[in-house]
């Protein structure tokens, strides 16, 4: 929500992959980090020499495990990597290094963002935090969220996600009301 006080959160937009029984899990996508992929692939020993991506930033996907890395990418029929999870009617988030061999080798996802960590949530934790006014639900459909993600600048993702909601979010307010 726009009036979110948690400088963690506040003005993110978190695609969430994950969401049953046991809790919820997803990435930031709009926070990316002074570290880029040169920096990133060097420290994992990974040779990356495409010069367009050496310096795309790595971002900050949550507070969660921020030591590990998330690759958010489309799906692509021909390939398969070892830790992958297609999100039904969304994307696919790898965690393993084969997907980050295949960037190297430029055989991998054409279209990705990377992330370290990410912002997760207990059981009926996020569904609280929703209810208390915390967050806001943007329902986007695949085509939208690969566009927010991976053609829009990381400046403008946040108002371009709340323009799917069809109103000015000024008329938002940070408190919650119960009748």
């Amino acid at each position: 929500m726009p009036g979110m006080q948690d400088p963690t959160f506040a003005g993110t937009v978190i695609y969430l992959f994950e969401h049953n029984e046991r809790g919820a899990m997803g990435l930031v996508v709009n926070r990316p980090t002074e570290v880029n992929l040169a920096t990133l692939f060097e420290k994992i020993e990974l040779k990356l020499e495409i010069a367009p991506l050496l310096t795309s930033p790595v971002y900050y996907g949550g507070p969660v495990q921020a030591e590990r890395g998330f690759v958010m990418h489309e799906s692509a029929l021909n390939s398969s990597y070892s830790s992958s999870l297609v999100v039904p009617g969304g994307l696919t988030m790898t965690t393993s290094k084969d997907v980050l061999e295949a960037v190297a080798l430029g055989t991998g996802p054409e279209k990705f963002l990377i992330t370290l960590g990410y912002a997760g949530w207990g059981a009926g934790q996020l569904e609280e935090e929703i209810t208390s006014n915390g967050w806001m639900n943007v329902p986007v459909s695949q085509e939208q969220m690969a566009n927010i993600i991976f053609d829009t600048p990381s400046t403008k993702r946040y108002e371009l996600t709340m323009s799917h909601l069809g109103f000015d979010l000024s008329h938002l307010s940070g408190e919650a009301g119960h009748a």
